[in-house]
């Protein structure tokens, strides 16, 4: 796969786009970065693929040169393509676990719909903090992340579930039985864990649905992935995160629907897990 600066600069790609805007609109590197408050170098940056501008910084591009809104669309749709590529963990890790969760930070709160589905793991919006940080103390071991940052990376986690309350938000979670008895902490943070979990299955805007042991699917479960809106999917591997657009992520939000369906949801979801408590607490 190309690098993202490759993918920027490419013909018809977003950096020389924008460089034609600002000629269009007579305009210099130097007046233009006078009209945006920037330094002259940002602009240039930009334009030769060596920054990604950030979604403010399109949408003050576009009100400087005063582009329409077709322009405008498709301007937006080619930065949230950019901002899709594929991210390599190591390389994200090693700059900071923290980084990555102020990332997830923006996707979710600019979501109005919010679906995951885990096949092992506890959907992260509804982590404690004892079950993230064994999750996120995982990635300094697959990838040599700072052990320093797992607590600021666990705090960041926390924060971005205030997503959880927000009743505009529309927030659907499918978990295999499996996440639910696979030890990946300590015993009493994973007690603590599927306590919370049965609490969370109370919010009226939250639907929490379990894959549960015995139950017959049309459709495997085959990789966890996370939708934000309609048109993104992410899918996340061991040594690497995929970002999928329009019909790929369709196709996700699909597999999403049948999961849903086969799921046991409320009073039967609880069910399931308190017997996962129970027989944690058999062996403990």
């Amino acid at each position: 796969m190309d690098s993202i600066e490759d993918w920027l600069r490419r013909p018809g790609g977003l950096a020389g786009h924008l460089r034609g805007l600002r000629r269009n609109a007579g305009l210099t590197g130097a007046q233009m970065a006078r009209q945006l408050g920037w330094a002259q170098s940002k602009v240039s940056k930009i334009e030769t693929g060596k920054q990604m501008p950030t979604d403010d910084d399109l949408d003050g591009w576009l009100t400087v040169c005063h582009a329409s809104d077709v322009t405008s669309a498709t301007m937006r749709t080619l930065l949230a393509e950019a901002q899709g590529l594929h991210q390599e963990w190591k390389q994200q890790v090693r700059l900071g676990q923290t980084a990555i969760q102020q990332n997830y930070d923006q996707l979710v709160s600019r979501a109005k719909l919010v679906r995951n589905a885990e096949i092992i793991y506890i959907p992260g919006l509804l982590q404690t903090p004892g079950y993230a940080r064994s999750r996120i103390e995982e990635g300094v071991r697959l990838h040599g992340a700072d052990p320093g940052d797992v607590d600021s990376a666990t705090a960041r986690r926390m924060s971005r579930q205030q997503a959880l309350y927000d009743t505009s938000k529309t927030l659907e979670f499918v978990i295999s039985e499996a996440a639910l008895r696979l030890l990946l902490c300590p015993p009493l943070d994973m007690l603590a864990q599927l306590d919370r979990l049965i609490h969370l299955a109370d919010l009226q805007h939250v639907t929490l649905g379990i894959l549960p042991f015995g139950r017959q699917l049309s459709i495997a479960p085959q990789n966890s992935f996370l939708l934000l809106g309609p048109q993104l999917a992410i899918v996340e591997t061991f040594i690497g995160e995929y970002m999928f657009h329009h019909e790929e992520a369709a196709a996700y939000s699909a597999v999403m629907d049948h999961l849903l369906s086969e799921s046991v949801i409320g009073v039967e979801a609880q069910e399931v897990i308190r017997r996962a408590m129970a027989d944690l607490r058999s062996v403990m």
